[in-house]
């Protein structure tokens, strides 16, 4: 107890010093936070599960997908065709849709990205609405919406993001000019918006609305075939109850005769997310194997030099305690004991604080691409900043620390006479 009293004293004693070298580490240490929660969620997307498996079915040679509108009812069955084959839990197609809501203008005040679906699937298909309590607001408002979206094909549920960034409310009327799909405009009322999260950008149409305003255009006199109108079906979502199911409706339908022009392929929503993930893959390996270690061996460095000019003022003060008593021992746990303080505090206080900042102040950190939702600092982090604070602080004051408890009493006593 007496060395930790002594421990705060020394660290009161240079204020300044130790304010800079706190806020030093607390930079560095919200480096690393940042840098381990975005690799953590990379991570959580593409990692398997082995239940409750979400499946995706593409075209297999090109990107953007494009395949018939007739593989959807196939494919949605998981092509089982013998009563022996498995059949997924639950399905539903989209159908991409890019508009904007001026003729010849796309930006960010009039673009809209809007899927086709079945309008009940919003609630058991997609991710972080399918768990949403019974009688919470949110899923209340979801059944109303989809509700409305039933008996009105023009029926459009919306993001508020980017409900907003077009200046419109719920209720109100408007038209979309394709610009997927050029001659392909659309009409919708907004019924409803997406609760806060990763769907605040996207909007989604009844599929059947969609179809037949594809079909109107082919139908049109002299009008030049558009390969979106053959080819509208760019993804199939399966829901299989375990790995062993999701492997036979992938064989299944890797089997079927169908599928050959164009053909397709099956894989899990993290297969699928690892994939696109591998055109970035450079920068996550940089961020994992020298952005991350470049700032902790920063952030050594910065405690050395600091804990290293305390050491060298104080060899007086070290070559007194001996002659009062101390032992090696008890300077060293001194030393490495003040910077293992700053350590811990600095890396505990800058944690917390981006992780308040992040997930209450700006309420999670939006993804570019919608997909991926919104990107929280995991309550985990906050561990994260006090060990790397205290390992840090103990790796970079060890050398420091064992000059302090080599000083020679004789040597130093000699110099000062």
């Amino acid at each position: 107890m007496k060395l930790f009293l002594l421990v705060l004293k020394n660290i009161r004693r240079n204020l300044l010093r130790s304010v800079l070298t706190g806020l030093g580490t607390m930079v560095l240490v919200v480096v690393v936070i940042m840098v381990w929660s975005i690799l953590w969620f990379l991570d959580e997307q593409t990692k398997e599960k082995t239940s409750n498996i979400k499946a995706i079915v593409t075209e297999r040679w090109q990107m953007p997908s494009r395949m018939p509108l007739s593989y959807a009812p196939e494919l949605r069955a998981g092509a089982a065709r013998k009563p022996e084959h498995v059949r997924p839990l639950d399905s539903m197609t989209w159908q991409f849709y890019v508009g904007s809501t001026e003729p010849n203008r796309f930006g960010r005040e009039t673009a809209l990205f809007i899927v086709g679906t079945q309008p009940e699937k919003v609630l058991t298909m997609f991710d972080d609405l399918d768990t949403l309590p019974p009688d919470s607001p949110d899923r209340q408002r979801l059944e109303k919406a989809i509700q409305a979206m039933k008996t009105n094909r023009q029926a459009l549920l919306i993001g508020r993001e980017r409900m907003e960034a077009i200046n419109k409310r719920v209720g109100e009327r408007l038209k979309v000019y394709g610009m997927s799909l050029r001659g392909v405009d659309l009409e919708f009322e907004i019924v409803g918006v997406f609760p806060e999260g990763r769907w605040n950008n996207l909007a989604v149409m009844d599929w059947e609305y969609y179809n037949a305003a594809i079909d109107a255009y082919k139908r049109r006199p002299g009008v030049r075939p558009h390969p979106m109108t053959e080819r509208s079906l760019s993804i199939v979502w399966l829901k299989t109850p375990d790995t062993r199911s999701f492997t036979a409706v992938a064989s299944q339908i890797a089997a079927s005769p169908s599928f050959t022009n164009p053909q397709v392929k099956t894989e899990t929503l993290a297969s699928g997310t690892a994939a696109f993930l591998e055109a970035f893959r450079d920068l996550i390996w940089g961020m994992r194997y020298f952005l991350m270690p470049a700032a902790v061996v920063t952030l050594c460095l910065v405690i050395a030099n600091a804990i290293s000019l305390s050491v060298r003022e104080r060899r007086k003060e070290f070559a007194v305690l001996k002659v009062l008593g101390f032992r090696p021992a008890h300077i060293l746990g001194l030393v490495l004991g003040e910077a293992i303080l700053l350590g811990v505090v600095s890396g505990l206080l800058s944690a917390a604080g981006v992780f308040v900042l992040i997930n209450v102040v700006f309420g999670g950190l939006k993804f570019p691409i919608g997909f991926f939702g919104t990107f929280y600092i995991p309550v985990r982090a906050i561990w994260w900043g006090l060990g790397v604070g205290a390992a840090t602080a103990l790796i970079g004051s060890l050398a420091p620390a064992w000059i302090a408890c080599r000083v020679r009493v004789a040597e130093i006593f000699a110099r000062v006479g």
